[in-house]
């Protein structure tokens, strides 16, 4: 089942993709894509609709983030080797965590801001991964039954933010628009295997990343697992699982983004998105 968001910013309604392809509205059955929507139990209910008999959306809409209201997006720094090394550092003895501003979730067609004063805005294509049930000390065995489904995460980053302001990761991950999601919400049943899924990035048409998550150094069972040992994962949660090689950062010399340019991503299964460079503007739309 595809389950995705669809409307103008703050005014989004639920949905779900038909076999057609068709997005149908669920706002009569359901509120909205978020924590409490994700639950066993209310997945199992979702799939056991018709979707022919629920609404089309209307024509053209836009796709909005995934996954509404998420309490926390967390990202996983450095998780696969190869990446690592580019940027010329070894690979991580343990996951390495760090937080993301839910206020930097975007759609996945939304244009992508430059901040004010950046000179080394990058992207990173990942595997999304969206919490469904509460995980607290879960053992990595039973670590994926905690798991809704998952998403193309697009982690975008200030890397002078990141790395040469002083403190953590954060500041260099946190722009408004800096965490498109989507376009849709796979849930777990149709991913039989998440350490097996091609994914690849362009920019203006240029190849810039290929990998598979089979080369990730912790696995998603692993970092779920992980994870719950230092805070209880909730349902809307959203981890970005690593990047591989190939980031602006890691070439030679490292390139960046500036306005006017597009960036094409995708992952197996999980749909693909497609943003615009922009100049930041002074707030977000209501």
């Amino acid at each position: 089942m595809k389950l995705l968001r669809f409307g103008e910013p703050g005014a989004e309604r639920p949905g779900l993709i038909d076999r057609d392809g068709a997005i149908r509205d669920l706002f009569p059955i359901l509120p909205e894509i978020d924590g409490a929507a994700l639950s066993p139990a209310s997945l199992a209910a979702l799939a056991a609709l018709d979707p022919g008999r629920l609404p089309l959306a209307p024509a053209g809409a836009r796709i909005g983030p995934c996954v509404a209201r998420p309490g926390k997006f967390i990202c996983i720094g450095l998780n696969y080797a190869d990446h690592a090394r580019e940027t010329g550092k070894e690979p991580p003895p343990e996951p390495i965590v760090f937080m993301k501003a839910t206020s930097a979730l975007s759609g996945p067609y939304d244009d992508v801001e430059i901040p004010r004063g950046s000179t080394k805005t990058d992207w990173e294509v990942e595997l999304g991964v969206v919490i469904g049930a509460p995980a607290k000390y879960v053992a990595e065995e039973g670590a994926l039954d905690h798991v809704a489904g998952y998403c193309l995460v697009n982690d975008v980053s200030e890397r002078a933010f990141q790395s040469e302001r002083g403190g953590q990761w954060t500041k260099g991950k946190s722009h408004d628009t800096f965490g498109p999601v989507g376009p849709w919400l796979v849930t777990r049943d149709e991913v039989p295997d998440p350490q097996d899924l091609d994914l690849w990035l362009e920019v203006d048409g240029l190849r810039r990343q290929t990998g598979n998550t089979r080369t990730m150094i912790f696995g998603v069972a692993r970092l779920v697992s992980y994870l719950s040992q230092f805070m209880t994962l909730e349902p809307g949660d959203i981890i970005a699982t690593g990047t591989p090689p190939g980031v602006g950062l890691g070439l030679k010399p490292p390139v960046f983004l500036s306005e006017g340019q597009e960036m094409r991503l995708a992952i197996q299964g999980l749909g693909e998105q497609r943003q615009r460079t922009v100049a930041a503007r002074d707030r977000r739309p209501a």
